[in-house]
């Protein structure tokens, strides 16, 4: 294909059915399904590069009861689905939210698996919950396989790069028992161009989108909107500098982690965001300038992260998911009084809750920031966000001894010392008492499986010890416009705003701050963008 893969500023139309104000996978699923009703589609990028937080991200999607799942051989069911999202969720969530996810999400799978370029695979990840009526153990979560751009020329260098995650299926590297990749394969698919993960995701939506003759801007934020007759008025900026008329204009450009302001104004306490930095808020403050309610402000897709002066993304203090470095034998996590003080193998979004936790006494949080502590066994098998395993990088903390580690980092010595000594027993048995790490399907997924009898539990032994900072982090807010499910921005009477929609992290989250499996955050965006498209096609064609 030998077509621009950007629309020129020259080429835009005065007017078109639909505007899209964002190119993450809510934005892009919109578009292509919007387009293959024959609507006329424009989507604009703030940034440079294409994909938001979709293509820094891991690009698994949660889809219960999905067709995917069954052909590889997994059990589940619609009833499974609904019993399953009705315990994760059902006190926030009505029964009539939970049967449109449980039915929609399949169908948005079955779309784009046999209309589109995406290329899903289910993967063996249980549910967050198996514990739960309904729960699966796995095939809920999908993964994409890799993607090669070879026949969109510049499709590659357009696509946002991951903010860490290596050039690897999430499948690849589940299986890597939290060591590292192949650094051949690694250069191979770096210089033909592969992009795996959200990046396979949004590479196979946007050429999907130019099959279909949507137009794509970057560099061009949506400087205004505004109601106009039937429709609305369009202000870009940047690059495209141009007002254009939409019937309809769908809002999917992210949340406002990176707005200082808004994170100050509606989140209860500091986070570190690792998203793509131009999550800044923009279609949050336009939905509520046209008159846009908002949902579950405070919401947000938690993560702990490790964050340190050299994680930089976009130019940004960032920082790296660090669920595998607490649930990999031979660490632990603890606090400033040297205290574990959760599960460090739970899911990512029920741990960062607690490094929230406000202690009594002080009015302060008691967890935030927390330290990874690990030993020279440890530092030898895995990486640690990204160092190279064996060797110590010079943002880790290291001591020759568990009471100088503590004194560097400011911590209880005492409490550190007891700490491991309790630990350190436990893992000797393969048995965490205090807390269960390891007990679970979901805990040992992510351990290491050679590691026996519990692969989420090594004793911490060979000096010298390590540790870095790990903070509450959010993959994302997930507060935001309110929508009915067909993604219809509500005002605050319920009542729809004719021609505004919303999908993904700028729209208040269909779980309602709760986190039911690995990919919540895009089964949520996509479920709902699918359904945007779909009531556009119907409305407009």
């Amino acid at each position: 294909m030998s077509t621009p893969i950007l629309t020129a500023a020259e080429q835009l139309q005065a007017s078109y059915d639909v505007v899209i104000m964002g190119s993450g996978a809510a934005g892009l699923v919109a578009a292509v399904r919007s387009a293959d009703a024959g609507l006329s589609v424009l989507v604009v990028e703030k940034a440079a590069l294409l994909g938001g937080t979709t293509a820094a991200g891991g690009g698994v999607m949660w889809a219960p009861n999905n067709h995917l799942a069954k052909a590889a051989g997994y059990q589940d069911s619609h009833a499974d689905g609904v019993a399953y999202l009705s315990e994760a969720a059902g006190h926030v969530m009505t029964a009539e939210e939970i049967e449109w996810y449980v039915a929609t999400a399949p169908r948005a799978v079955e779309f784009l698996n046999w209309n589109t370029k995406v290329s899903m695979v289910p993967i063996a990840r249980p549910d967050y919950h198996m514990e739960w009526k309904g729960s699966a153990d796995g095939g809920r979560g999908l993964d994409n396989n890799a993607f090669d751009p070879q026949d969109y020329p510049g499709l590659s260098e357009l696509i946002r790069p991951s903010s860490y995650f290596p050039l690897l299926t999430m499948t690849e590297r589940d299986e890597l028992n939290g060591r590292a990749a192949d650094p051949l394969l690694l250069k191979r698919r770096a210089s033909a161009g592969i992009r795996t993960m959200g990046g396979a995701l949004v590479g196979s939506l946007v050429a999907s989108a130019l099959d279909r003759g949507v137009h794509i801007v970057a560099s061009s934020p949506v400087e205004d909107l505004s109601p106009s007759g039937t429709g609305w008025n369009v202000r870009l900026g940047g690059g495209a500098g141009a007002h254009v008329a939409a019937t309809a204009v769908v809002l999917a450009s992210g949340g406002f982690e990176w707005n200082a302001r808004l994170r100050s104004a509606f989140l209860p306490y500091p986070v570190t965001p690792i998203s793509a930095p131009s999550n800044e808020g923009d279609g949050l403050e336009l939905g509520l300038k046209a008159g846009a309610a908002v949902e579950d402000m405070s919401a947000v897709w938690g993560v702990p992260v490790i964050s340190t002066a050299a994680h930089q993304y976009d130019g940004q203090r960032s920082g790296r998911m660090g669920n595998v470095e607490m649930t990999l034998p031979g660490s632990i996590t603890v606090n400033s009084d040297g205290k574990r003080f959760v599960n460090e193998a739970l899911n990512y979004h029920d741990a960062s809750r607690v490094f929230a936790s406000i202690n009594p006494h002080t009015g302060r949080q008691q967890n935030n920031p927390a330290w990874l502590v690990f030993d020279s066994n440890y530092l030898a098998k895995y990486p640690v966000a990204g160092s190279t395993p064996g060797l110590a990088a010079e943002w880790m903390v290291s001591a020759p001894s568990l009471e100088l580690l503590a004194l560097d980092l400011g911590i209880n010595p005492a409490g550190l010392e007891a700490t491991v000594a309790r630990f350190n027993a436990d893992a000797a048995l393969g048995v965490d008492t205090e807390f269960g790490r390891g007990a679970t399907p979901q805990d040992r997924f992510l351990g290491d499986a050679g590691n026996t009898p519990n692969p989420c539990l090594a004793p911490l032994l060979a000096a010298p010890f390590y540790a870095v900072p790990i903070h509450a982090g959010v993959l994302g807010t997930s507060g935001g416009l309110a929508t009915d499910v067909n993604g219809r921005v509500l005002d605050h009477r319920r009542s729809p705003i004719p021609g505004l929609y919303a999908a993904g992290n700028v729209s208040a989250g269909v779980f309602r701050n709760n986190y039911p499996g690995g990919g919540a955050t895009l089964g949520s965006a996509i479920t709902r963008a699918f359904a945007v498209g779909e009531d556009l096609a119907c409305r407009l064609t």
